[in-house]
């Protein structure tokens, strides 16, 4: 009788075991976990309301041929620009020859992601086809000039949301820089350029983009410049301010500024190729004028071995302070353009010195999201709750 009852009370314990057991299963199986609650924001749904947030790209990804950063991208951006592949010497490359079949597969790219796409760059001095310094005639490369806008408009007619029109026809003083087009067409060649870009293609935004445009003395001569093109009853929509910037520079009072300084002329403001250099920058290095090279150093390239946390915390904090800025002036700012996807992707590896490692974005080199990216996407959770409760 003793062993029976011994026998029952074992049962009951084992029975009692597996039903707290299924119990706890169960009860775990339904809830779904933290992260399945509460899924992570990319970029582009974090700011959807505020202002596109893109990438450029290059051939790789415009063709896909890696399959993560393909998703990647598509997760994470809601507008392209096409880092290279749209510059005259690729796109143009002989005066009677173009080469449209990457730049259509960028555009192919955007509208398979519902995009905003962005075109770079109709006139700029640099990676210039060089046909164009074959003319010596000035009419002849007048005409030529017209063709070429107006070709390359035309082409991309009603698939592109935007222009790059002119692209760093300044220097740092704010006085035009002595290019080809300045010499052979005179200062018109700028005014002429939107005009013949907004006779083409209307519905396009059309910017004028260049670094180095939170300067004091270059904003002014930006600000004139464009005052000036628009007072010709021209088209100008917008601004570009490539956000090629350090980790101390430009102060966070010099890039307010200078988007209150630049939307009171009545056009939209965008940040075209936001980058952060975690690196010494060399004692005479002037914004992004690509033909700079300076003398690779250990003093010059610390981190080849991978960033310090505390470098990683500056990132963060740096970006973090640049986004409430941009969240601050939203109604200004119609687009947030990263240049480039990844640190290994980015062109301050190899300037203003070759061979550098730098970690200038928001994605490592494996394509994992930085601290810098959480940095961004807390401030936004925290800026909408408190408009939440506003």
């Amino acid at each position: 009788m003793k062993n029976r009852k011994n026998m029952a009370n074992q049962f009951i314990n084992k029975f009692t075991l597996m039903a707290i057991i299924c119990l706890v299963f169960f009860a775990c199986s339904e809830k779904p976990s933290r992260k399945e609650q509460e899924p992570n924001l990319s970029l582009k749904e974090a700011f959807k309301d505020e202002f596109y947030i893109g990438s450029a790209i290059n051939r790789f990804q415009i063709e896909e041929t890696d399959s993560v950063m393909a998703s990647l991208l598509g997760r994470e951006f809601n507008s392209i620009t096409a880092e290279n592949i749209m510059k005259s010497m690729i796109i143009h490359p002989q005066r009677d020859t173009f080469n449209f079949e990457l730049a259509d597969k960028f555009v192919a790219l955007g509208e398979k992601y519902d995009m905003f796409v962005h075109g770079h760059t109709l006139i700029w001095h640099s990676q210039l086809s060089p046909w164009f310094s074959s003319i010596e005639d000035s009419l002849e490369f007048a005409t030529a000039t017209e063709k070429h806008v107006k070709d390359l408009a035309q082409h991309f007619k009603g698939k592109l949301g935007s222009w790059d029109v002119v692209n760093e026809a300044l220097n740092e003083d704010g006085t035009l820089r002595n290019s080809i087009f300045l010499k052979k067409m005179g200062e018109n060649y700028l005014a002429s350029a939107f005009k013949w870009t907004a006779e083409v293609d209307p519905s396009a935004d059309l910017y004028y983009n260049d670094y180095n445009m939170t300067n004091p003395e270059k904003r002014q001569g930006a600000i004139r410049m464009v005052k000036k093109i628009i007072d010709q009853g021209i088209k100008v929509d917008g601004i570009g301010m490539q956000g090629h910037w350090h980790l101390n520079s430009p102060t966070l009072e010099e890039i307010e500024q200078s988007i209150l300084d630049y939307s009171e002329l009545g056009v939209k403001v965008a940040i075209t190729e936001l980058d952060v250099s975690v690196l010494p920058n060399p004692w005479d290095l002037e914004g992004a004028e690509i033909s700079q090279n300076f003398e690779n150093s250990e003093e010059m390239n610390p981190y080849t071995e991978g960033l310090p946390d505390s470098i990683q915390v500056k990132l963060a904090n740096r970006y973090k302070d640049i986004f409430a800025i941009f969240l601050k002036h939203q109604d200004k700012i119609s687009r947030v353009t990263f240049w480039g996807v990844s640190d290994g992707q980015s062109w301050l590896n190899g300037f203003p010195i070759r061979g550098r490692t730098n970690y200038p974005l928001l994605f490592d080199r494996s394509l994992r999201p930085k601290a810098a990216y959480d940095s961004i996407i807390a401030l936004k959770k925290r800026f909408d709750i408190k408009n939440q409760t506003n």
